[in-house]
């Protein structure tokens, strides 16, 4: 029997970065083919976030009925109570915010948290008067994160920005927003439903600073609409970030989305959203039609390392060392075995993530995906990044088709070898 699925059915099916992405993180190679995993958004495994992990999981297997309750009870839609009263309470004391528990939704993940904002703000509107606009989550900063461009359920729903881009000597460049090209869109289009960015940003390891975020939400406000800020990686914890100027930001136009993923908790997929209590609750709303309740594990395991600040000791003591150390080795091989290309590397300010631009690649960086592939070495191609721009090939800056996505954070020998193959593999491409 051939099924017919929808126009939903038939996007959310189809081929797509993020399918690849996650395709390539858990299928094997052919039997024979040396793996060199460098594809996937993948955390490192940290003895110390392990340590801190286990024990609590050994606390509540202590416990009489403890284990039974966590393993047969449903949560709210909303959260885990004592799980967001614990966030709520962090937060407000740490950055002096005003948010309580009302302010706070927890979701299967982040990944299912931006399916829901992106579709709660972008699409298909009805207005009071019957009649009907058509809105779009806009990104000030492309390239994104590919898990953000198939979410919308309607089609052609993200629409980004070509970001601005400075090169820097020893084979380094940076992306940046470019503002006046970013105000001047939202002035001549009303049809901008909300803005969002990753900082850390997914796939480049650029950080915004604190004036561009801030600036970034001025214009939220100014423009009515929410701004969603992507913190996967950042602090207060997974703190994966490698500058100064990257503190925290929430005000009641921003949507703050922060997850247990990369501290070391992938696969309890707890997303953690702040926002104001309308779109709080909204989202657990969304949550009880969608999931029925939120994943218990995560928010039990974390709670009393949220409560206590332990989560964010060992983020800032022994996380954020692990990350920095292991991408300033993984550049010196870069420049090691790359010696004599035209290769450049984003400045490595946070995430999991080194983004190589080789400006003199013969073939698209789709074909070398493939190429790597063949030899047991996975990366994640550029081109699934720029989505949302109109011609991505002729309007940033020669990159579409020229990057690839690296994950550093593997063994040190399959980071080593994954690169040496890449670039014996590029110079034959060149």
């Amino acid at each position: 029997m051939k099924y017919s699925f929808s126009d939903f059915g038939q996007k959310l099916t189809g081929h797509s970065g993020i399918l690849q992405l996650m395709d390539d993180l858990g299928r094997p190679l052919p039997e024979g083919v040396t793996p060199y995993r460098m594809g996937g958004g993948n955390p490192a495994r940290i003895p110390e976030a392990e340590a801190m992990f286990r024990r609590e999981m050994e606390r509540i297997m202590a416990e009489p009925d403890g284990f039974e309750k966590l393993i047969s009870l449903y949560d709210p839609p909303q959260g885990r109570i004592n799980f967001i009263d614990a966030v709520a309470q962090f937060l407000s004391k740490t950055y002096g915010w005003r948010v309580g528990p009302e302010n706070i939704a927890i979701t299967n993940g982040s990944q299912a948290a931006f399916f829901y904002l992106f579709n709660l703000f972008s699409g298909t509107f009805t207005q009071k008067d019957g009649s009907v606009v058509r809105k779009k989550i806009l990104f000030p900063l492309v390239p994104e994160y590919v898990g953000y461009a198939d979410q919308g359920i309607e089609p052609d729903l993200m629409v980004s920005i070509p970001a601005r881009c400075e090169y820097y000597d020893n084979h380094s460049f940076k992306y940046f927003i470019d503002f006046d090209l970013l105000e001047s869109y939202l002035k001549s289009h009303n049809d901008v439903g909300a803005m969002c960015v990753s900082r850390p940003t997914n796939p480049t390891g650029n950080v915004l600073t604190d004036s561009e975020i801030h600036r970034l939400a001025a214009l939220a406000k100014g423009f009515d609409i929410p701004l969603f800020v992507d913190n996967a990686y950042g602090l207060p914890f997974p703190d994966i970030v490698f500058i100064d100027e990257a503190a925290p930001y929430w005000d009641e136009s921003v949507v703050l989305s922060m997850s247990l993923s990369k501290i070391g908790l992938p696969s309890m997929r707890t997303g953690i959203i702040v926002a104001n209590q309308e779109l709080a609750s909204a989202l657990s709303n969304v949550n009880a039609i969608a999931a029925l309740a939120t994943c218990s594990s995560g928010q039990a395991i974390a709670h009393r390392c949220i409560a206590s600040g332990e989560i964010v000791e060992v983020a800032k003591n022994y996380v954020q060392p692990f990350y920095q150390k292991k991408s300033r080795q993984a550049i010196e091989w870069i420049h090691q075995f790359f010696a004599g290309g035209d290769f450049w590397i984003h400045r490595s300010e946070g995430a999991i993530f080194l983004w190589l631009y080789l400006r003199d690649l013969k073939i698209t960086a789709l074909d070398l995906y493939r190429k790597l592939k063949e030899r047991g070495v996975v990366t994640v191609p550029g081109e699934y990044f720029f989505f949302g721009v109109e011609d991505p090939a002729t309007s940033c800056h020669g990159h579409y088709d020229k990057c690839l996505r690296i994950n550093y954070s593997g063994p040190e020998d399959e980071v080593r070898g994954g690169l040496k193959l890449l670039a014996e593999i590029y110079k034959e491409n060149r």
